[in-house]
């Protein structure tokens, strides 16, 4: 039944080689292999078996997980009714299971000659996927084409894997495009896998060949809960007995790797990255701390100083509603000076986007844990992660800053006319030097935050691994304590 060597001609696998590659050996169990196509298609008759989806379930680590897998060897992988439909009742068992589903897409899109019933079969398939969303995970593994109303489909997933250079997502294919437009562009350069992962920020993960994508896919199911009705099962901790150091520059303007200090707190080797290469100055991914599964929301100095632009807050919103959803504590390392200034950032709507931010944490009732590493300025404080939206443990190291901006910035807005009336540079450059250091001494330090009860307490770099795990321990019963009746919020979009 199928045809596994014109997938190898490729230098691609085979539907069911990429199933077998996810489950664990042995235990695939098939489901619907003798659904028909529906209607008839020239040169085929009615009810001709097997409709290019192969669906069913298994397990991953010995944890149940239902999948479908697109056989391009058929029909181009396209999606008739029968095939959306096949997709759609898999979606609904996994929900009705309380199992993660994972989706390998391997299509040319809805089936022409079908036409409002390939429609509707991809329309069945948009429509579970976007019921199953917040329920159970959803893992998106796109190892071929994805056009048309099918991408949307991984896009509406938790997690969306490809691999460079085989997969490629579009709404519309190269050809269309250059019809409509007259420009021309490779499948690779309209939506190939190096520009969903670095530059539209559709694709999660991206990978150079298919086992080491699915190796990964594996891992991160690891990670995660199978449904919203638990959370993330525990395992022995790997670390080393003793607490490793975590290192903080005091100097404000010195870059390091937030990524560093992300190794230091949790446990060894346990951090999976998310979006990589997508908005790099906010970091965002799964780990464990003492054997349990956390979020990590951080800033990347290396990045633009760790600044927060309209992508980076995108990231840091949707993967605070996931860990939300599936009951994964967010531990949120600050170390920002605020956001993104600049014209381009608010043609490109800063207010809206930012405004995701703080409604993800503010929205969000699992743990929060949030750490102020050195610079929390502005209205980028309150939004990653402070008392302010509800976090349940804020704390901060001695080089820890909080404070409206910067203090040259702070200097020149409250000393703007006096400054103007220096005409010797010299002076000017003095009295900026010495009103800069004042206000870093008065201001610039974590002391008010503390004495008002906005942060629990300062901590040094070597205690913070061992209070993490204690919060997170004694709040693992936590209750949301406030609830406003109402349909749902409107997040701003």
């Amino acid at each position: 039944m199928y045809n596994v060597e014109l997938q190898h001609k490729k230098k691609k696998y085979h539907a069911i080689e990429r199933v077998k590659l996810l489950l664990d050996r042995g235990s695939f169990r098939e489901t619907g292999s003798q659904v028909c196509n529906y209607g008839h298609t020239e040169g085929e008759p009615v009810g001709v078996p097997y409709d290019g989806v192969i669906t069913g379930y298994g397990t991953v680590g010995g944890r149940r997980v239902f999948v479908f897998s697109q056989d391009f060897t058929v029909k181009a992988g396209t999606i008739g009714r029968r095939h959306g439909e096949q997709i759609a009742l898999t979606l609904q068992r996994a929900v009705q299971s309380r199992c993660p589903i994972v989706g390998i897409y391997d299509s040319g899109g809805a089936r022409i000659d079908e036409t409002i019933n390939a429609l509707a079969g991809c329309a069945d398939m948009l429509h579970w996927t976007s019921l199953a969303s917040g329920s159970v995970p959803q893992i998106a593994v796109v190892l071929g084409p994805c056009a048309g109303a099918a991408a949307y489909a991984p896009a509406l997933s938790d997690f969306v894997f490809m691999v460079d250079p085989i997969s490629n997502m579009f709404i519309t294919g190269p050809d269309v495009v250059k019809s409509v437009t007259g420009s021309t562009f490779s499948q690779e350069e309209l939506g190939g896998a190096r520009v969903h992962s670095a530059t539209s920020g559709v694709a999660h993960f991206c990978y150079r060949n298919e086992k080491t994508c699915f190796s990964n896919v594996r891992r991160l199911l690891s990670l995660l809960p199978s449904s919203c009705d638990e959370s993330p099962a525990s395992v022995e901790s790997v670390s080393p007995s003793s607490d490793r150091p975590v290192e903080i520059p005091q100097e404000t303007r010195k870059i390091y790797d937030i990524k560093q200090v992300i190794d230091a707190v949790l446990d060894e080797d346990s951090f999976l990255e998310i979006q990589e290469e997508y908005a790099k100055s906010m970091v965002v991914g799964l780990g464990r701390l003492y054997g349990r599964t956390v979020g990590i929301v951080a800033n990347q100095p290396l990045s633009e100083g760790g600044v927060i632009n309209c992508d980076a807050s995108d990231k840091a919103a949707r993967f605070v509603r996931f860990c939300d959803a599936f009951n994964i504590p967010i531990l949120t390392l600050v170390d920002t000076p605020g956001y993104m200034p600049g014209i381009q950032e608010e043609h490109n709507g800063i207010l809206r986007h930012g405004a995701k931010l703080l409604y993800a944490y503010t929205e969000a009732t699992t743990i929060k844990l949030t750490v102020i590493l050195r610079k929390a300025y502005g209205g980028a404080y309150i939004a990653m992660g402070s008392a302010h939206l509800g976090a349940d443990r804020v704390y901060v190291l001695p080089t820890a800053e909080i404070a409206v901006m910067g203090a040259e910035a702070a200097v020149s807005v409250i000393y703007k006319k006096r400054l103007a009336a220096m005409e010797d540079k010299a002076e000017r450059a003095e009295f900026l030097k010495q009103e800069t250091d004042r206000y870093c001494q008065t201001y610039m330090n974590a002391a008010v935050a503390l004495h008002e009860g906005f942060v629990d307490e300062l901590l040094q770099p070597e205690e913070l691994r061992s209070r993490l795990r204690d919060d997170i321990a004694a709040l693992s019963k936590k209750i949301p304590m406030r609830h406003i009746p109402k349909k749902h919020g409107n997040l701003p979009l």
